[in-house]
């Protein structure tokens, strides 16, 4: 046994490291350790990375092996080294099982347990000493007692760590090390804890005191998850501490209240005027509920350091503000940080049944690593009620936990008993620190209750009436808090009450100032952002605005983006369509719809204008037509002719999205939000998958202004078009922008000339205000011979609300048809096939606001017409039809169009040819 002593003082990491070395290369390892693995017999097996496997198969010695020769309880000892590595990496891996993080609830019961017999381990073994306990800190041999005994400290008390899935192993030990120290428990002075007690206070105390004041009002208050006020107030302060300077939080309506006034420094009294009911002092806005408002503000920690927070304003479509508060941080990262990421952090507060359900969150969760959409990571914090509106969690959701979604993009997940608030309090540190380690999201799940029904207004008892029967009983989490802090003499036995009573104080002034105010005022959000623009009136968005520029500087954009001065090795099709724009301009001078579009971003640029556009197959074009980012053919490395227009141009960006469209235009409608300057771009791959991001255009596009006093200048670019590919590829569905327009909330257009095109997209950076642009863009007519523009057109013609038709005699016209998109040009080829000249095509270019004065002007030109039409392409019941016929019943007009259908176009080519030559023929019939 002697020659085998070194194996006494041997850790077993360190065995497995020169086991794994042995199997590289038996003989560059000292000859003892080369003899104790020829033992193990592993020539027949895998090595699985665990030498307990080897070591327990060893039962039936044989004349071959050389362990015969080790003395037997030797043998044993590393067999129970190993065994208890295994319990220790058993707790790692499942300890979250087995803690004590539900306040109200019994835990389900998971096998196997983590009983020292399923690790062939016995009560005896409990006081001999293991070199083993190193792994989680100890520094020199300990008992397995003591082991277990940490094991039970760090893994199953009120918080479990899942984080054993990542597969980044210095990720792995740097969590490890974080949560060996102090048992897992953090360092607080006396101070600290006091001043948690009095955020804990407030957190409980606000919510008593609406109950109390409000009888009856809504409000879906935080009691049952009150820790998570002090748990921002420590997270937002440890940042600081950590080199954080902004934060961008999204929230539902759970708690709101609670945050907007103890974190985000709301006033008490704008609040309690809010809960009266009055009436905003803007007429022109309508506002909304006081648990959707936003803010943004600057505050000072608790250590004396400025931060500056917002709180995007939110719907009750829960998550649907997760990608724009990721958006709003990038361009924040982008814009005023340099893109250094640990400089702005997003937070998204979640509820249980969202996070496991909406499928925003995946969307928005797969951006973390993608160059165009990552921001250093998230924090995830999921205030954790166990039910829906009346759905229990077994009902919620087929997973074991809420946050199981983090596991997709191996981010760490830590569940915590929301009763303790030291537990938060580190939960929150470590959150803030492992994301500024790694860059990578973090979740955090506050298990507590929901006091109330769902609004106050609810029974909760009449589907969890067992559940509801502990919460009545169970006592508030700052009462829990301040028992503690007395039983340690850190507090008196009436430091609870003198807390409430100066708080109460401050709440009490603040309902007397509320009933002084007359009317509730809307903040609006980012304002900082938005100082150098205005809200504008009618006269402003009729307005003409100046968007030429000379026909030497297209000219000399062309050369900037067709000539490739490096002779780089372009795949041969984008060579000749390199030199195809080249000539547009140069010789031909018909620039198509992809030339003009490049030519408008350009000219932005050499502005100083930024441009960020996103989606599915930017990059180049679903259909091919962009070429923006172009490769070489041999290495694939990208050349982008539009980063380089100047030496001090604007920023230009364009990413291929992940295939999502919710999250994708939450994003980059967030981006907007913040990046005032920047043209920001959201393209569909085909205008119909818009479908897919309908929440985004409902609840922000079309209302945001309305509600929350906010501006955007998102673009939207949705091809539409009728060519016989089918219900899913035809209609970006016009009527429902139409429909959702209003009070001027955004403008709608479906041009048909690139020069058209290109003024609008200039039109956009160059007014002094801001608004949503849903542009209809077209697929065929991307490469028709007809649908062309001058150089002339671009460098000195505007934005055309309206297109008359110069190619005829007016005098002879009987029949004045007005159209829009697309649909001009078969009209004009039937025309031009009959050889018809009484029938007139006026083009509507901009649908909303509709221009009606102008197109008023255009056909009172129109001195011997006897009819007047609207033709589209677009079914009856779809399309424009519905909208000009509510907003232009003055003009009388008479409709063609194919009949009223429940899909959006037939399916068959064939069908779609019969059914558009009847349209086509009923116009010149």
């Amino acid at each position: 046994m002697d020659r085998f002593s070194f194996l006494n003082v041997i850790h077993p990491e360190q065995l497995e490291d020169l086991y794994k070395q042995y199997l590289n290369s038996p003989d560059s390892i000292e000859p003892s350790w080369k003899a104790f693995f020829q033992g193990f017999d592993f020539a027949s097996q895998e090595y699985s990375g665990n030498l307990i496997t080897n070591i327990e198969n060893k039962e039936t010695p044989t004349q071959q092996n050389p362990l015969n020769n080790l003395d037997n309880d030797f043998v044993e000892k590393v067999k129970k080294e190993f065994r208890v590595k295994n319990l220790i990496n058993a707790y790692r891996e499942r300890g979250h099982f087995f803690t004590k993080t539900n306040p109200v609830r019994a835990r389900r019961e998971y096998l196997p347990k983590l009983t020292i017999e399923n690790f062939k381990l016995k009560v005896e073994d409990l006081d001999e000493k293991f070199n083993s306990g190193s792994i989680i800190g100890f520094d020199q041999p300990v008992t397995l007692r003591e082991i277990i005994y940490r094991l039970e400290k760090i893994y199953c008390q009120h918080m479990g760590f899942e984080y054993m899935y990542i597969r980044f192993p210095e990720r792995v030990n740097w969590i490890q090390h974080w949560i060996n120290k102090n048992e897992n428990k953090p360092e607080l002075s006396t101070e600290d804890r006091l001043r948690i007690l009095n955020t804990l206070n407030k957190s409980t105390f606000f919510e008593n005191y609406l109950h109390s004041k409000f009888v009856g009002q809504k409000r879906f208050s935080l009691e049952g998850g009150e820790a998570l006020i002090p748990g921002m107030e420590e997270l937002i302060a440890h940042a600081s501490r950590n080199g954080v300077e902004e934060f961008v939080v999204g929230m539902s309506h759970r708690g709101r209240l609670n945050m907007l006034t103890n974190i985000f420094g709301k006033n008490y009294a704008d609040l309690f005027s809010e809960f009266e009911g009055k009436d905003f002092e803007d007429d022109e806005y309508d506002g909304d509920v006081k648990y959707h408002m936003g803010v943004s503000t600057q505050v000072r920690t608790y250590d004396n350091k400025d931060v500056k927070l917002n709180l995007v304003p939110n719907p009750s479509h829960l998550e649907a503000v997760d990608p724009l508060v990721i958006g709003i941080a990038r361009a924040l990262t982008d814009l005023d940080y340099n893109s250094d990421y640990k400089k702005v952090i997003p937070i998204i507060i979640h509820g249980d049944a969202a996070i496991a359900a909406q499928g925003i969150v995946y969307e928005t969760i797969q951006m973390m690593n993608l160059s165009g959409y990552k921001n250093g990571g998230s924090i995830h914090i999921v205030v954790n009620n166990q039910i829906g509106f009346t759905t229990d969690y077994l009902d919620a959701r087929s997973s074991v936990y809420c946050t199981d979604i983090g596991k997709v993009t191996f981010s760490p997940i830590i569940h915590v008993n929301s009763d303790d608030v030291e537990s938060v309090i580190h939960a929150m540190r470590f959150a803030i620190e492992y994301r500024q380690e790694f860059h990578t999201d973090v979740f955090i799940d506050l298990l507590g209750y929901r006091k109330y029904g769902h609004n106050e207004g609810d029974e909760p008892r009449f589907t969890q009436p067992i559940l509801y029967k502990a919460i009545e009983q169970h006592p508030n989490p700052s009462v829990i808090y301040h028992r503690q802090l007395v039983s340690k003499n850190i507090t008196s036995e009436d430091g609870l009450k003198e807390l409430s009573k100066e708080y109460e104080k401050v709440l009490n002034k603040a309902l007397e100032e509320a009933k002084k105010i007359e009317k509730t005022k809307l903040h609006g959000f980012l304002n900082s952002k938005w100082e150098d623009f205005i809200f504008p009136t009618l006269h402003n968005l009729f307005e003409p605005v100046i968007t030429k520029t000379s026909e030497n500087k297209i000219k000399e954009l062309t050369e900037k983006l067709t000539q490739d001065k490096d002779n780089s090795k372009l795949i041969k099709k984008t060579t000749r369509l390199m030199k195809g724009r080249y000539d547009m301009v140069f010789k031909t001078n018909k620039i198509d719809w992809g030339m003009a579009e490049n030519l408008a971003y350009a000219s932005l640029l050499d502005e100083k204008y930024n441009i960020r556009i996103s989606g599915e197959d930017v990059e180049r074009g679903t259909f091919s037509h962009r070429h923006a980012v172009m490769k070489l053919e041999d290495s694939e490395v990208e050349i982008i002719p539009l980063q380089n227009i100047s030496s001090n141009q604007g920023n230009f960006q364009i990413y291929n999205s992940l295939l999502s469209e919710y999250g994708v235009l939450g994003f980059d409608y967030g981006y907007a939000m913040a990046a005032p300057n920047t043209l920001t771009i959201w393209e569909a791959q085909f205008g119909d998958f818009s479908n897919g991001a309908q929440t985004i255009i409902d609840q922000y596009i079309s209302g945001a202004e309305d509600k929350w006093k906010i501006r955007n200048g998102i673009v939207l670019l949705l091809p539409h078009g009728y060519e016989g590919q089918g219900a899913e590829h035809s209609s970006a569905r016009i009527e429902r922008y139409l429909q959702i327009s209003a009070q001027f909330n955004m403008f709608v257009a479906n041009c048909t000339t690139p020069s058209n095109f290109y003024h609008l997209l200039r039109k956009q950076m160059k007014t002094n205000y801001r608004k949503p642009l849903i542009i209809f863009t077209p697929k065929s007519l991307l490469r028709h011979p007809k649908c062309v523009s001058t150089t002339e057109e671009l460098a000195n013609g505007s934005f055309q609300t309206v297109i008359d038709d110069f190619n005829i005699n007016k005098d002879q016209v009987e029949k004045v048809v007005v159209c829009s998109g697309k649909f001009y040009y078969d009209l004009l080829q039937r025309r031009e096939e009959l050889q018809n000249n009484k029938i007139a095509l006026i083009r509507l270019e901009q649908l909303y606001p509709l221009p009606i004065k102008e197109l008023e002007d255009v056909i009172a030109t129109y001195t011997n017409k006897k009819s007047l039409i609207w033709a589209q392409e677009e079914p009856k019941n779809m399309g424009a039809w519905s909208h000009v016929l509510r907003r232009l019943r003055e003009f009388n007009f008479e409709l063609i169009s194919p009949p009223s259908s429940a899909s959006t176009a037939p399916g068959s080519s064939g069908r779609f040819k019969k059914i558009q030559e009847r349209v086509i023929s009923a116009v010149f019939s």
